[in-house]
C-alpha cells in the first residue's frame, strides 16, 4: 500500500495560496489545500422542484446553501449533503400501541437544534473547499427553509433533492433571496452526495433515479428500503431505541418549515396509509423502496455501515450492496464496529484519506489508486481491520445447521420432535440469550460444539422454522449468538484533544473532538437477529390467519453481518417470539411448538 498522506493538520500548518490564473486547469494529481477558506463564496439559493407536495398550486422549492472557493480559475465539482435535520427536530410522541405502558418520545440527536445559515456543520467544508470543491447543503422538502411536506422517504423527497443535482447541471432554476435567478455556472455538474442516516438515505434515493451528473454517492448508515426500517417480513418492527416510532412520527418530527399546518393532510395520510395493523408490504411502501430501482443506479457507491447499528440495521446495507454488485456498480464497502455513526469518528485519518481519493477520482477524474485498493475494509473486532478483494468475503460458503435435542446445533439433522416455549414480552433478547444451557421456559436455545478454529460469518444468515403458535403473538424472532468470553464493543467515548482537518473561521474552526471505543469483557454477544410475522408466511405483502395447533414452515432473513467466532467459542441460536425492544408486544402466554430436526439456520461461514 502506498504511503498515507498526512491528512490531519493544525490550521497554522495549512498552506493557503489562492489561484487566480484563468488558465489554471483541473489537477492531474491529488487535490491540495491551496484555496483560501476564509474568503470562500457563501450563498443561499432556492431551487425549484417538479413537485407540489403541499398542494398550494406552486411547485415546491428547496433551500440550498453553497460554499465554494473564490477565483479558482475553472469550474469545480460539488460534494452535496442533503438533510431534513438542519433546522432541528420537533418533539413528537411515538405510537403507544406497542403495549399498555404509555407513550414514548424520541429526542433530537445532539446538535439537531442548531439552525443552519451559511455556516456549515461538520468537516466536509473545512476539508474539501480548500482543495477546490464546492460543498452544498440542502433542506429536504418540508424542513428548514424548503417548501413542500416531508413524507419519510416518499417520491417527493427524492425529486426534491434530485432537483439540486439538476440545478448544478443547468437543468433546474434557482433564485436568491431577492428573487433574482441564479445559475450554478461555476459547477462542472459532477456531483457526489454524502451523508449519515437520513442524510445518507437521500443519496440512495436520488441515485435510484439514474440522474445525470450524480457521479458518486457515499451512503453512511443509510436506508435502502423504508419498509425494512419500520417493518420486517410482515411484522411491525421498530428501529432500536425508538419503540413506537413510524413513518408519520418521523415526518412530523422533521416538519420544521414555515406554516407547517399546510402539511396536516399529508401527515394524516401517512398515519393512515402506513398500516400499523397488518405490517404488510404495499404500494405505499414500494414508493419508499429504493432497491426496486437499483438497476438504474449509475453513480459509484462508497457504502459505510456500523456492525452494531441497531437504528438503521445492517440488512439495509446488505441488500443494497448485493443489488449494486448484481448490476456491476463500481463500489467499495467499509464495515466498522461502531453503531449509528460516521467513520470520521471511528478511523479519522484513514477515512479522510479514502474519501479524499474517492472524490478526487470520481469528481475530478484523477487517475489514482482508489479503485485498485481492496474493495472491502471490515473491522472484525474493535480496532482490528481486515481487507478483502470482494464482500461477502471470498470463501464464505453457506451451510445448514439444525436445531436438535439437548440444545445441540449440528450440521447433521436428526429425527423430528416438538419442543415448546411460552412467550414472555417482558423479557429482553439479551436476557433470553444468556445461559443457553440453563432451563428456560421462554425460549429455545441451541449451541454448536466448541469451535476448533477461527470461523468467520460474512453475509446474510437465513433461518427456516417449522412451528405452531397458540396465543396472541404472531411473531418469531431468531437470535444468532457468539458464546464465549471476549473483549467486545460496548460504545464510544470522548477523549482529550482535537483534530483540525482544515482551515476555518471563528464560527466554524474546522477542529473536531476525538473519541475512542469502549470495550468490555462479556460472556456472549448477540451477533445478529431477525423477525417474522407468521401471518405473512407466504409473503410479506399478504397476511393469513394462524390456526392454533397447525404447524407452518416459515423462512426469514437475519440482519447482514461480518463476525469472527474465536476458537473454543460456540455458535448459538436462540428462538423466541416477542423481542421486547423491536416487535409489538402482544399479551404474554403464546405457546410456540418448534419442530427440531427440521428447523435450521443457514450461515455463510469461512475459515482462514
Amino acid at each position: 500500500m502506498r504511503t498515507r498522506r498526512a491528512v490531519l493538520a493544525v490550521l497554522s500548518s495549512v498552506l493557503l495560496v489562492p489561484i487566480a490564473s484563468p488558465a489554471f486547469a483541473a489537477p492531474a494529481g491529488p487535490t491540495e489545500p491551496v484555496h483560501d477558506y476564509a474568503s470562500a463564496v457563501r450563498e443561499q439559493v432556492w431551487v425549484q422542484t417538479p413537485v407540489d407536495s403541499d398542494g398550494d398550486g406552486r411547485r415546491d422549492r428547496v433551500a440550498v446553501r453553497v460554499i465554494r472557493p473564490r477565483d479558482v480559475g475553472h469550474k469545480i465539482p460539488v460534494i452535496f449533503q442533503p438533510s431534513p435535520y438542519y433546522a432541528g427536530l420537533k418533539d413528537v410522541p411515538n405510537h403507544d400501541d406497542i403495549d399498555r405502558e404509555g407513550i414514548l418520545r424520541r429526542a433530537a440527536p445532539p446538535g439537531a437544534n442548531r439552525a443552519e445559515t451559511v455556516t456549515f456543520s461538520g468537516y466536509l467544508d473545512n476539508y474539501f473547499v480548500p482543495r477546490g470543491y464546492a460543498v452544498v447543503f440542502a433542506d429536504s422538502l418540508g424542513s428548514g427553509g424548503s417548501d413542500g411536506c416531508p413524507t419519510s422517504g416518499g417520491r417527493n423527497e427524492t425529486l426534491g433533492m434530485k432537483a439540486v443535482v439538476d440545478w448544478l447541471n443547468g437543468r433546474a432554476k434557482g433564485w436568491d433571496a431577492g428573487g433574482a435567478e441564479v445559475s450554478a455556472d461555476w459547477s462542472t455538474g459532477k456531483t457526489g452526495m454524502i451523508g449519515v442516516s437520513y442524510n445518507g438515505t437521500l443519496p440512495n434515493a436520488v441515485a435510484s433515479t439514474g440522474v445525470e451528473g450524480l457521479e458518486t454517492i457515499v451512503p453512511i448508515a443509510a436506508i435502502s428500503s423504508w419498509y425494512d426500517y419500520y417493518r420486517a417480513n410482515g411484522g411491525v418492527v421498530a428501529p432500536g431505541g425508538f419503540q413506537g416510532e413510524d413513518l408519520d412520527v418521523l415526518a412530523r418530527a422533521v416538519l420544521t418549515r414555515q406554516n407547517p399546518e399546510v402539511c396536516a393532510p399529508v401527515m394524516d395520510a401517512i398515519e393512515r396509509d402506513q398500516d400499523r395493523v397488518t405490517g404488510d408490504y404495499s404500494k405505499y411502501w414500494a414508493e419508499r423502496d429504493y432497491t426496486r430501482d437499483a438497476s438504474r443506479v449509475k453513480a459509484s457507491v462508497l457504502l459505510v455501515h456500523g456492525l452494531h447499528d441497531m437504528n438503521v440495521r445492517t440488512g439495509q446495507a446488505g441488500q443494497w450492496w448485493d443489488l449494486l454488485a448484481a448490476n456491476n456498480v463500481p463500489r467499495k464497502i467499509w464495515l466498522h464496529q461502531g453503531a449509528h455513526s460516521d467513520p470520521f469518528s471511528i478511523r479519522r485519518a484513514e477515512w479522510l484519506d479514502t474519501l479524499h481519493a474517492w472524490m478526487d477520482h470520481w469528481l475530478y477524474g484523477i487517475d489514482n489508486d482508489i479503485m485498485s485498493r481492496p474493495m472491502a475494509d471490515v473491522e472484525v473486532a474493535p480496532n482490528v481491520w481486515k481487507t478483502s478483494r470482494n464482500w461477502p468475503i471470498p470463501g464464505a460458503r453457506t451451510a445448514d445447521w439444525y436445531a436438535g435435542q439437548n440444545g445441540e446445533l449440528s450440521p447433521v439433522p436428526e429425527r423430528s420432535r416438538r419442543a415448546t416455549f411460552v412467550d414472555d414480552p417482558a423479557r429482553t433478547a439479551e436476557n433470553l440469550a444468556a445461559n443457553p444451557a440453563a432451563a428456560d421456559g421462554n425460549r429455545l436455545a441451541f449451541q454448536t460444539a466448541p469451535l476448533t478454529a477461527e470461523t468467520r460469518l460474512s453475509g446474510t444468515p437465513e433461518i427456516t422454522v417449522r412451528a405452531d403458535l397458540n396465543g396472541k403473538s404472531p411473531y418469531l424472532t431468531a437470535l444468532l449468538v457468539d458464546y464465549g468470553a471476549a473483549n467486545r464493543f460496548a460504545g464510544r467515548r470522548a477523549v482529550p484533544g482535537q483534530d483540525c482537518v482544515g482551515p476555518g473561521i471563528p464560527e466554524d474552526p474546522g477542529c473536531f473532538n476525538r473519541s475512542e471505543y469502549v470495550t468490555a469483557e462479556t460472556p456472549y454477544e448477540i451477533v445478529t437477529r431477525g423477525w417474522v410475522d407468521v401471518r405473512n408466511r407466504h409473503g410479506r405483502n399478504v397476511s393469513e390467519p394462524i390456526t392454533p395447533g397447525v404447524a407452518y414452515t416459515v423462512k426469514w432473513d437475519l440482519q447482514t453481518t461480518d463476525h469472527v467466532f474465536a476458537p473454543g467459542h460456540r455458535i448459538g441460536l436462540v428462538i423466541i417470539s416477542t423481542e421486547r425492544d423491536h416487535t409489538l408486544r402482544y399479551p404474554a402466554g403464546t405457546e410456540v411448538g418448534v419442530r427440531l430436526g427440521i428447523s435450521r439456520i443457514s450461515m455463510p461461514l469461512a475459515r482462514p
